[in-house]
């Protein structure tokens, strides 16, 4: 089964940007693919309105729920298994967990806003399940959209060239990923812990292990108290 991505953006050119490149790029078309829909293609009035000002008065401009609930029945008619998300700083918080989910699945359609954002009428009739990529805001939706993209796509069968390569990365176990090393032994008067060249896998394993919970504690207390809880 091929993972099936729609994203619905008024700046359809910037897809499929860096996810054409890399591991991803090479894996468009064999393990995952993506189509775009231009939503001021569903706008009806002459001028293509997408947006309107705020019921109740304020800033900036809402993207209006009948134009884009016409770009979402298009690109995902009645019956299409795949979850609706909309990428919104307000959303919940995009995990490796959730990602995993993503990738298990038939693919996803993800709505990029814009402005002060879509219609909050919308979210609920088409049954939008908000997404954030961090506490901060960008200017629209479509960036989000590729940082969900990349992490999901690189999950996929086949993407990566080593089977391990996906879970002993930070977030996959709870803690932040160990430090890692390579050739020249020596850089700058620096040198690669002698335990790593030991050639004990069981020692070594320990020390990453052991290093691994080092960070987490150091960096993000946040998730060493989740582990003490078992969250």
């Amino acid at each position: 089964m091929m993972f099936h991505a729609s994203v619905l953006t008024l700046y359809p050119e910037m897809f499929p940007g860096p996810l054409g490149l890399s591991l991803a790029g090479r894996a468009l078309g064999a393990a995952w693919s993506l189509d775009t829909h231009f939503i001021r293609d569903f706008a009806t009035d002459r001028h293509r309105t997408v947006d309107d000002t705020p019921a109740g008065g304020g800033p900036g401009m809402v993207m209006k729920a009948d134009v884009v609930a016409r770009a979402i029945d298009h690109a995902s008619p009645q019956g299409d298994p795949r979850p609706r998300l909309y990428m919104s700083p307000r959303g919940k918080p995009l995990t490796q967990g959730f990602v995993r989910e993503l990738a298990a699945g038939p693919g996803a359609v993800i709505l990029c806003g814009r402005f002060e954002g879509v219609d909050e009428r919308l979210i609920a009739a088409r049954g939008l399940t908000e997404v954030s990529i961090g506490d901060y805001v960008l200017s629209g939706g479509e960036l989000a959209a590729l940082v969900l993209l990349d992490a999901v796509v690189r999950l996929l069968p086949g993407v990566m060239g080593h089977a391990e390569s996906g879970t002993e990365e930070s977030f996959e176990t709870g803690l932040l990923e160990y430090p890692h090393y390579t050739r020249p032994q020596v850089f700058e008067g620096l040198t690669i812990p002698e335990i790593l060249v030991s050639g004990d896998h069981q020692k070594i394993a320990r020390w990453r292990r052991a290093e691994a919970e080092r960070l987490t504690r150091e960096r993000r207390p946040d998730l060493w108290a989740k582990r003490g809880s078992g969250e």
